[in-house]
């Protein structure tokens, strides 16, 4: 985590249309159900959240690099929320499918790496987005192994027998409170500063994801699910975790941003669903 403060802010951009990977439903092997879902929210002008999800097309690929799942928020005014998180998103595609493969951690380390990079090299070349900055959580699924990186306070959850839990810490100013004992969870969640982030892709030279010490096995019925801040900051984990594991992940999702816009919806909502068949490969 690093000491700088950046805030997400308003795009006044005109671009409404976002782009998410590839033109035609991709095909998507055995082993999990995913849905995800965005949706502008009910007072932005434009959606700054994207995400992804990219598996090889050869067999022998998929089985030496797994699957990749991703979200990303975007920070900056006109353009750069978007663009950031573009960048950020592409970034990470790119070094899964397309570099060296090795461990999950290691791939997760560089594409972020990369991400940061291509964020701030953007940035220099286009001098009306500097200070463009974004979240970025990713999780890799291989062997029945979920590994996951993770920068900002988009979040990813695992739901396990009834219970959902919080694998990511956010980078922001409240939980700094939070930690230090001077506000509780429940004053977290209206603190006037709870949109500050301490770290973000493209905000600071000295960015690095947290990453776990060791990948987390799945288990057959396990369920991930991974969001931006327009969602867990309107909708509680244990409602998340009830419509999560009560619904299939596509009609989750739906009922999920619906119910953070019934309740003033203030930025883009975005999540990713995943539920474990089998082995999770």
């Amino acid at each position: 985590m690093t000491s700088s403060v950046s805030e997400k802010s308003l795009s006044n951009s005109s671009l409404s249309n976002r782009r998410y990977w590839g033109h035609a439903p991709m095909k998507i092997r055995p082993g999990i159900e995913l849905a995800n879902l965005t949706d502008i929210g009910c007072a932005r002008e434009n959606n700054e959240d994207y995400y992804g999800y990219a598996e090889p097309e050869s067999d022998p690929e998929f089985d030496l690099r797994g699957r990749l799942i991703v979200i990303a928020d975007g920070m900056g005014g006109h353009e750069g929320g978007q663009v950031a998180s573009g960048l950020a998103v592409d970034a990470l595609r790119e070094v899964f499918l397309e570099g060296p493969p090795g461990d999950p951690s290691s791939v997760l380390a560089s594409a972020f790496r990369n991400a940061h990079a291509s964020i701030h090299e953007h940035a220099l070349r286009h001098p009306e987005l500097r200070g463009m900055g974004t979240t970025c959580t990713a999780a890799l699924l291989r062997d029945g192994l979920l590994t996951y990186g993770h920068v900002g306070d988009s979040r990813l959850y695992l739901l396990r027998e009834g219970s959902i839990t919080s694998l990511t810490r956010d980078h922001s100013y409240v939980q700094q409170l939070v930690d230090g004992g001077v506000i509780t969870p429940e004053q977290a969640k209206t603190h006037p500063g709870r949109n500050i982030l301490t770290s973000a892709l493209g905000a600071d030279s000295g960015v690095q994801a947290d990453l776990p010490e060791a990948p987390i096995p799945l288990q057959p019925a396990d369920v991930l699910l991974m969001c931006t801040d327009g969602l867990h900051g309107m909708v509680s984990d244990d409602e998340m975790g009830a419509i999560a594991s009560q619904n299939v992940p596509r009609e989750a999702c739906q009922l999920l941003v619906d119910l953070a816009k019934s309740r003033g919806g203030p930025d883009n909502i975005t999540l990713q669903i995943v539920r474990i068949d089998g082995a999770g490969k």
